[in-house]
């Protein structure tokens, strides 16, 4: 990306406490609860990609856009997004709920193309995004899943088309699965029998041992 100039540079990541955290993971799987819990305990920003003012616009991107434009809607988003990581680790640590690896697995389940074509598009921009220090892989059994949902306040298109349209669910989860696995930063954790508060100790753990 530097390559393209300075305008397209991104701004000089902020020295702060760090560090960045993405939680990743299905609708209904708990992102958002846990990254608001972790936000509490750790002293940190909770960030939802997307976030304002891509937030407003996702549902008329998907009714209108064709796949390339909706991809390109949702990478504006997340280059948006890491500007706003970068600012929030000036101040501490960062909880994103969603990042780049929901862009890539959503959009290729989403459209049925390959996950290594999505890859292919979102590579040029890799440079510009801030790399997580965790990203923290979120999997729920089917009926945990079902369960979560129906309590969920703001059940979304996305959410009801896990199960309502065939073979979603089996295509997300295997994407969430090949990007973990070859993710760096991957920590991947069972949700099942697990409260928000276990799974905040789980990882408020793994990061302290981080620091040891």
């Amino acid at each position: 990306m530097n390559r393209l100039g300075a305008p397209y540079t991104p701004e000089s990541k902020e020295d702060g406490e760090g560090p960045f955290i993405v939680l990743e993971g299905v609708s209904g799987v708990g992102k958002s609860t846990l990254s608001r819990l972790l936000a509490k305990r750790i002293c940190g920003t909770a960030i939802h990609t997307l976030t304002d003012p891509h937030s407003g616009w996702s549902d008329v991107a998907n009714a209108w856009l064709r796949p390339l434009p909706q991809f390109a809607f949702y990478l504006s988003g997340l280059l948006h997004v890491s500007d706003a990581v970068r600012r929030g680790l000036g101040e501490g640590p960062v909880i994103a709920d969603r990042y780049a690896s929901s862009v890539v697995a959503c959009h290729a389940a989403v459209n049925r193309v390959g996950l290594g074509q999505v890859q292919e598009l979102i590579a040029p921009f890799r440079s510009y995004l801030v790399a997580p220090d965790a990203t923290f892989y979120l999997l729920g059994s089917d009926d945990v899943l079902k369960e979560r949902l129906e309590g969920k306040p703001d059940v979304k298109r996305d959410d009801t088309d896990l199960f309502d349209v065939p073979g979603r669910l089996d295509r997300l989860r295997a994407n969430f699965h090949a990007i973990a696995k070859a993710d760096p930063s991957a920590v991947v954790l069972r949700t099942d029998r697990r409260s928000p508060d276990d799974l905040a100790e789980i990882i408020v753990k793994h990061l302290e041992g981080r620091r040891a």
